[in-house]
């Protein structure tokens, strides 16, 4: 009876412990945020933890509400723990690559939203989610080879694209996205196939925000008459927005950023395998 009294003790106190270890993250995510004098932070939850290959080392993705210079924001960060040291980064020494590509969360049958469904059979067992930017350079060769494979293989695997322009990068990214969807909606096949084929830097540079310029291009490509009032509505803009945050909601940050049945491919070469008996 004393033995398991004491095992009873010890288990209370490492729950103690790990739920210490817990706040403390939050302590410190708080305090590092907070560092700065234009930052108020309003609030920090931890959204995921996970056990690392690491002995004793969790991965933290945490949930901060702030408040920028009368802006109020929501992101996510990671941080690393072993209830007693916090890491920003930790990498594994053998390959060079960081243990947050582990962090990322799988994605919920959200993703697997029919109207997002570019090629393949949305029954498909076997389903794909891409971000991508179509001035993304390397996305640029990266996406029709993915469409490819999944029309060679369209009754058993599904394909969803969101759009994700990286707008720091390539602003000129985010009309061309929206134009992208517009032709969508006008029943224009492929259309980011097409979008992906053309090469836009002899029409306008990445750079460029001159909307008209970008729609005066792509009109000229696709032959079409898309106004500029059909890029710059609400309904389209929200769709745009709706997709960049479905993409910071599971951590996405670069382009292109690829998942097979829920889970990130940081090898973008899984793909390859879907179809093949």
């Amino acid at each position: 009876m004393r033995k398991f009294s004491k095992l009873l003790s010890l288990s209370v106190l490492l729950s103690v412990s790990l739920f210490a270890s817990d706040d403390v993250v939050i302590e410190f995510e708080k305090n590092r945020v907070s560092s700065n004098p234009n930052i108020k932070v309003n609030d920090i939850k931890i959204n995921t933890k996970k056990e690392l290959p690491l002995a004793g080392w969790n991965g933290y993705i945490l949930d901060v509400e702030a408040n920028i210079q009368g802006k109020d924001i929501k992101v996510k960060d990671i941080l690393f723990s072993d209830g007693k040291f916090i890491a920003l980064e930790l990498l594994d020494a053998k390959t060079g690559k960081s243990l947050k590509d582990l962090m990322t969360p799988n994605l919920t049958a959200n993703y697997y939203n029919k109207s997002k469904l570019i090629a393949g059979n949305h029954e498909a067992k076997d389903k794909i989610v891409i971000f991508s930017d179509p001035l993304c350079p390397f996305c640029m060769d990266y996406v029709p080879e993915v469409i490819k494979h999944v029309n060679k293989n369209s009754d058993s695997i599904a394909l969803y694209y969101y759009h994700f322009p990286l707008l720091g990068l390539h602003p000129a990214a985010a009309p061309l996205s929206k134009l992208i969807e517009v032709a969508r909606h006008k029943g224009i096949k492929d259309a980011e196939l097409k979008a992906y084929k053309i090469d836009w830097e002899p029409h306008f540079s990445s750079k460029s925000t001159d909307e008209k310029k970008i729609l005066e291009a792509f009109n000229k490509e696709f032959k079409t008459d898309i106004k500029l009032e059909e890029i710059t509505s609400k309904e389209i803009n929200e769709i745009l927005q709706k997709d960049i945050l479905m993409g910071e909601d599971v951590m996405v940050q670069g382009t292109p950023t690829i998942f097979i049945n829920g889970v990130k491919d940081t090898t973008r070469e899984k793909y390859e395998t879907l179809g093949k008996k």
